[in-house]
């Protein structure tokens, strides 16, 4: 056999097949751009959340720096700057303790001085106006400034009360220039000039490591040439200078590492690997699927094309160098329109992955990385050289004879021919069909399948957010309510207490049922049997939270073990400890100091009682405490509180109201804490409930996203499949009608055919769906905390009915296509 080897010829053979195959080409670059829209969306969602996560992670510490040192002297500073592994440092010194406008009572806000670079490292350089020059310029974020009741405009005045190492005093300012607040960073930001500073020297004496006053304290963020290896550089940095990071060393500086950069912060676990690789495989799997099938269907179809081309000496390899170059040509405008839609797909995805993060509200920034674009071309051309093989591999073993031959039927090994005594009824001969090419019908209903599966997966996933669960962790009363600070987690006692007229205004609404007061202070206690570690004293006393609670808020306590016997209680010789669960609820052990029957001696102020540990509740601190935890804390009836402390004053206020009046009381308490004690605020349990249907939302949105694509792709394939079926066997239709079968009985032959697809899809989802749901989303379900796993149904036979539809509306509309000539001329455009 002669060997060719004109490349010319073969490029030439393969581009005049490529342009004889419209309808193939069609579906081909539809697939091959659905495939890339796949993997790129997929990229973008991961590379912009994390670009997100990061950015939104360097504005809550403060600054893109990769490390910092901390309440430095000048000369530290300087020693530091000049060591060459220091890229740029910013000069940054705060100007106050805190910032005491009433105005920003519910907005913790700082007061800094930082030079150029310390301003483009905090996200702070004015977006309008200009940089602070002289000593009565500042600039700060527009929700501070819409707080201050400050107008965006140049030269608009200021006024800051502020607190300088514990002495208050009230300052006048103009504005200078402000930049946008990020909305998921809810610190107010003020920024004065270096002549500013340099004019109040004396008062910005760096104090911090005597009494623990940030007024005058200096903190410099630093940049090295990269962010891969920011603990070994700074540890080098700061033993080099002539310093310690050891806390209680001489010449110890205080250093930081920005948790913000991800090398720093994100650990893959073999967990995550291999989710994130199962990913990737199923979309490699579901692109395979199609391409696969469409160049097989291609090959089959265009069989005695290759088999003529093997008489004339067509080597195998060049036949599948001409499927390889026009999966290529496929390739070439495939793959860059999935690159771009999948892109913006991604990108408008990005945003509701984000707000169920924990960084929430903050601002969403997803950069064209090339990244994105590389790795999902090469996952898209992976997939398409794999679809391509065993098609070409099929064209290069072809003979001749086997080509003129061809049939579209998988060959039959020594089965015999069944003898039909009832005749050839329609449905028997569509499912007969069915049976001619079996590797073809099972690819077709897996990739439909994989749709189905992950469509139900996406239902089942959101239908398991348990609400309970949420209510149970955030809230176990409809409302509460209290001092602003005491929800940034700055309650101090007294002066930022509840106040007796928000109480006595809730009592007053209609659908109020039933509330108590909560009260909390510091104090100490001393035990022979305790296993805190935190905070102990110089006299071997520990450091202790202590609450008291009313009948109400006390009946919401868990008990853990022990009892809570409100007579032994209200005796104040008893008490209960606290302890913290885990986000499934789960009682930490290494939380229990004491067991009970241990006895503790409590004190506050000059009052001390010995008492008995009667049990263990669970401290939670988006419920009944201020939030922290110092390791231990202790629960007592609210009249035991008030004789053992003496105060008298409400920490909180938790209640519930009937049911048709919970959107009254929220409306309430917003227009309360808006206009008439805007130092109080309150939450309540739609917040938890909100954020449940957010999470709620993303899974059906991110999910349901991914889950049409790849639907899109497995009724490509079924058209495809439907399609090239009858452009094969028009010889076949056109004997059939020769001997008296009608088109009409031909095309309900194709529909049963259609009809019998989606039926062994619907079976085969069911079972698939089924097994993943126990197998896999049953044990995801448990690690997850808000999530109780519940397995749904009604999907499979909607989904079911929709694909019977798309199962005989295709081959009819298919048929109808192609049937476009008399039954002489499909005979001879067979032949």
């Amino acid at each position: 056999m002669i060997n060719v080897r004109n490349k010319y010829a073969i490029r030439l053979l393969s581009d005049r097949s490529f342009r004889m195959n419209k309808t193939r080409n069609i579906i081909a670059v539809i697939a091959i751009a659905m495939t890339a829209v796949l993997f790129t969306s997929v990229f973008t969602m991961g590379f912009g959340a994390v670009e997100s996560m990061q950015r939104a992670g360097m504005r809550m510490s403060g600054s893109d720096g990769h490390a910092a040192i901390k309440y430095v002297t000048e000369e530290q500073f300087d020693a530091v700057k000049s060591h060459p592994l220091v890229k740029e440092i910013a000069y940054c010194r705060m100007l106050s303790d805190s910032v005491d406008n009433k105005s920003l009572i519910k907005r913790h806000t700082e007061f800094w001085y930082h030079d150029y670079t310390g301003l483009r490292y905090g996200f702070a350089e004015p977006t309008s106006g200009h940089k602070p020059q002289a000593e009565n310029e500042v600039i700060a974020d527009t929700k501070t400034l819409e707080l201050m009741e400050v107008p965006l405009k140049t030269g608009a005045p200021v006024t800051l009360v502020l607190t300088i190492h514990g002495k208050q005093v009230r300052r006048e300012f103009v504005l200078a220039g402000w930049w946008e607040s990020d909305p998921g960073f809810n610190t107010g930001q003020i920024f004065s000039s270096r002549a500013y500073m340099d004019a109040h020297q004396e008062e910005l004496h760096n104090t911090y490591y005597k009494d623990y006053s940030v007024s005058g304290a200096l903190i410099g963020y630093m940049k090295f040439k990269n962010s891969l290896n920011i603990e070994r550089d700074l540890k080098t940095v700061i033993t080099e200078s002539g310093f310690s990071m050891q806390e209680g060393s001489p010449n110890y500086i205080a250093t930081g590492v920005n948790w913000a950069f991800m090398s720093t912060g994100v650990k893959l676990d073999a967990g995550t690997m291999l989710g994130l690789s199962l990913a990737l495989l199923l979309f490699v799997f579901t692109g395979y699927l199609i391409i696969y099938n469409i160049f097989q269907i291609s090959v089959l179809r265009d069989i005695r094309f290759y088999g003529l081309l093997k008489t004339i000496g067509t080597t195998g390899r060049q036949l599948r160098a001409i499927i390889r170059r026009q999966a290529l040509m496929l390739s070439l405008l495939g793959i860059p329109l999935g690159l771009l839609g999948g892109f913006f797909v991604g990108k408008a995805l990005v945003p509701a992955l984000m707000e169920q993060s924990a960084y929430a509200g903050s601002a969403v920034k997803v950069s064209p990385n090339p990244l994105i674009f590389a790795g999902a071309s090469i996952f898209a051309l992976i997939t398409v050289w794999i679809s391509t093989y065993k098609p070409g591999k099929m064209a290069a073993k072809v003979s001749p004879v086997q080509a003129a031959g061809y049939t579209d039927q998988t060959p039959s090994r020594g089965k015999k021919l069944k003898k039909s005594k009832k005749g050839g009824k329609i449905w028997r001969m569509a499912f007969a069909n069915l049976g001619r090419n079996k590797k073809r019908t099972v690819l077709v209903i897996l990739s439909l399948s994989l749709s189905i599966v992950l469509t139900h997966t996406v239902f089942t996933l959101s239908q398991s957010v348990d609400v309970n669960k949420a209510l149970e962790k955030f809230s176990d009363s409809d409302f509460l309510i209290g001092h602003a600070d005491l929800f940034n987690h700055k309650y101090s006692g007294q002066d930022n207490a509840l106040s007796e007229s928000f109480i006595t205004a809730v009592n007053g609404q209609n659908g109020f049922e039933t509330g108590g007061r909560l009260y909390g202070s510091w104090g100490s206690y001393q035990s022979q049997t305790s296993a805190q570690t935190m905070n102990k004293r110089t006299d071997g006393s520990f450091l202790t939270a202590i609450y008291g609670l009313e009948e109400f808020p006390f009946s919401r306590l868990r008990l853990v073990d022990g009892e809570m016997d409100m007579g032994k209680l209200a005796t104040g010789a008893y008490i209960l400890e606290g302890v913290t669960a885990n986000d499934h609820n789960e009682v930490e052990a290494g939380s229990f100091n004491h067991q009970v029957g241990d006895q503790i001696t409590l004190t506050y102020g000059d009052h001390a009682r010995k008492m008995t540990v009667l049990g263990h509740v669970v401290e939670n601190p988006s419920t009944n405490t201020d939030g922290s935890w110092v390791g231990s804390a202790f629960f007592l009836p609210g009249d035991v509180f008030k004789e053992l402390t003496g105060n008298t004053y409400a920490m909180s206020y938790a209640f519930n109201v009937a049911d048709d009046q919970e959107a009254d009381m929220e409306n309430f308490l917003k227009r309360y804490t808006d206009r008439t004690e805007p130092t109080m605020n309150y939450q309540s349990k739609f917040t938890a409930l909100a954020g449940l249907a957010g999470i709620q939302n993303t899974a059906l949105l991110i999910g349901g996203s991914l889950a049409l694509i790849i639907g899109i792709i497995g009724v490509l394939n079924f058209i495809n499949a439907i399609l090239t079926s009858i452009l094969t066997r028009r010889k076949e239709f056109a004997m059939m009608q020769s001997v008296g079968m009608t088109n009409r009985q031909l095309a309900a032959m194709l529909c049963c055919e259609g009809g019998y697809y989606a039926a062994w899809t619907a079976v085969c989802s069911i079972l698939l769906a089924t097994g993943c749901s126990l197998l896999i989303l049953q044990p995801l379900c448990g690690q997850l905390w808000f999530l109780n796993y519940r397995f749904v149904f009604w999907p499979l036979p909607i989904l079911s009915l929709l694909l019977l539809a798309l199962g005989l509306l295709v081959p009819w509309a298919a048929y109808r296509t192609a049937d476009k000539h008399s039954i002489i001329e499909r005979l001879r455009l067979a032949d």
